[in-house]
């Protein structure tokens, strides 16, 4: 019996001080990360002047840790030196990364590699899980990037956009509806969703997937053009177990949109 309670007693302290470490190191409490969503026209800036550190820097002057971004090319041309641009921006600020590919055509002359267009996630977290789902559409194909996140043990669900430009865009919305049904986790959609915040489009989006928009309450929150900003196309909505402050449109040159970037804080 005396071995018995000797060995419960050391358990005892055992567990009492692992819980303690754990504590220390801050587990259990709410995890707060800096999502960004950011429409890139494949790096060429205002200049004119393709540029994939300038991108870069604005993910590191940001601190972003999540980013959405989309007008991504892979092997795509010219106009980007057929670079993997998911790939090389995540090289560049170190983080990881998953690219959906909405676009993917046959190699140009003298290239291997199929010629791919769409959207990118990067992330400073592990993205343990990714699909990229083809949306209807009656021009430019379009899609939807669902990453799942582990930030530090908490599963986030990443949606990633960029919607279209004539009348399918409601249909594109109902079938991110449908699709996001099956997600229980917490959830951050982002994008350009080429659609202004009183849109049809935006209040279906929101009533659908109960929604709430980060940005809702920012006086300047237009993202496009980037000089003189007139509209406000470009979104970062949460699901309701996520709460948010710090909402905020950063000002660079180096697309012809403005990033936008909040803090969100996922419960554990």
């Amino acid at each position: 019996m005396k071995r018995v309670f000797i060995g419960f007693s050391f358990m005892l302290i055992l567990s009492f001080a692992l819980s303690e470490h754990i504590h220390a190191k801050g587990f259990g409490k709410d995890i707060t990360v800096k999502v960004m969503s950011y429409n890139i026209h494949h790096a060429v800036g205002l200049d004119n002047e393709l540029s994939l550190p300038s991108i870069a820097n604005v993910i590191k002057e940001t601190n972003a840790d999540i980013i959405a971004i989309q007008e991504v090319d892979r092997y795509f041309g010219e106009r980007s030196q057929f670079v993997d641009q998911a790939r090389e921006l995540a090289k560049l600020v170190g983080y990881h990364y998953t690219f959906g590919a909405n676009l993917n055509l046959k190699p140009a002359p003298g290239q291997v590699e199929n010629r791919q267009y769409g959207t990118a996630i990067l992330s400073k977290y592990p993205i343990i899980d990714s699909k990229n789902i083809h949306l209807s559409s009656d021009g430019e194909q379009r899609g939807l990037l669902i990453g799942k996140v582990n930030v530090r043990g908490v599963h986030l669900t990443v949606f990633n956009t960029h919607l279209g430009l004539s009348h399918v865009r409601m249909g594109q919305v109902e079938e991110i509806i449908e699709i996001s049904s099956y997600y229980n986790e917490p959830t951050v959609l982002m994008g350009d969703l080429n659609a202004e915040p009183k849109s049809k489009e935006l209040e279906r989006l929101q009533t659908g997937l109960n929604v709430v928009d980060t940005f809702k309450d920012v006086v300047e929150a237009n993202t496009y053009p980037v000089l003189h900003p007139t509209k406000r196309i470009d979104y970062i909505l949460t699901s309701s177990d996520v709460t948010y402050k710090n909402s905020n449109v950063h000002y660079s040159e180096s697309s012809d949109h403005l990033p936008i970037v909040v803090d969100i804080t996922l419960k554990r």
